[in-house]
């Protein structure tokens, strides 16, 4: 079918730029990425309630149907935009893997949230619905399953280094440490001031 213009109501009165009708072109995987970057700036700025595949759409520039063409529904959408934010999870762990280093770790993890604003509190608003979404619960469940697991590992190799504290189970330490550093995500946008570089190397040097 042949792609033809649209224009979408704007909130006043007027219309919106003309978007795209018709089955998507290009690259699939891009393309993907591209809703679900828009899908975390409307969460982000509106909500996680009121985040809809229609206001999507209207963020990436497209029609509804070409939403659903990639994301069925929002839990197909919002379950895929998890799991990408484990994906920078994991790719963290995997950068210090070898060297053992969890002070690098944290600190790779402050300056994510300091430099996308967007990150942890789209990220807190999905970990607060899960509880009530099966489908994104399981996914959190398994991918957080999965991360500490390889936080264990790391603290592990390094209590085997002697570089980090022996006297707590790796598992219980991999535990009590992203609990911290969820806390601390958490209040970071209400408490900016407080998370400096030399605190969060403090408040880790404690722990470890």
């Amino acid at each position: 079918m042949p792609n033809t213009k649209a224009r979408l109501p704007g909130g006043d009165g007027g219309t919106e730029p003309a978007v795209q009708r018709g089955r998507p072109t290009g690259d699939h995987a891009a393309k993907r990425a591209e809703l679900l970057k828009a899908a975390t700036s409307v969460i982000a700025q509106e909500g996680y309630a009121n985040a809809s595949l229609r206001k999507v759409a209207q963020r990436a520039g497209c029609t509804t149907g070409a939403v659903t063409y990639y994301f069925a529904n929002k839990e197909e959408l919002v379950t895929a935009l998890a799991e990408s934010r484990f994906d920078t999870y994991d790719a963290m762990l995997e950068s210090v893997r070898k060297q053992t280093d969890i002070k690098a770790l944290f600190q790779r993890w402050l300056d994510l949230t300091t430099g996308d604003p967007e990150f942890w509190p789209v990220m807190s608003q999905l970990l607060a619905h899960a509880r009530y979404e099966p489908a994104l619960s399981a996914v959190i469940e398994q991918r957080y399953a999965h991360y500490r697991a390889m936080y264990t590992t790391i603290l592990e190799a390094g209590q085997v280094r002697g570089t980090i504290r022996g006297d707590i189970p790796a598992d219980l330490l991999a535990d009590q440490l992203a609990a911290m550093g969820d806390g601390w995500m958490m209040m970071y946008p209400f408490e900016p001031q407080r998370f400096t570089p030399k605190r969060l190397q403090a408040l880790t040097d404690a722990a470890l």
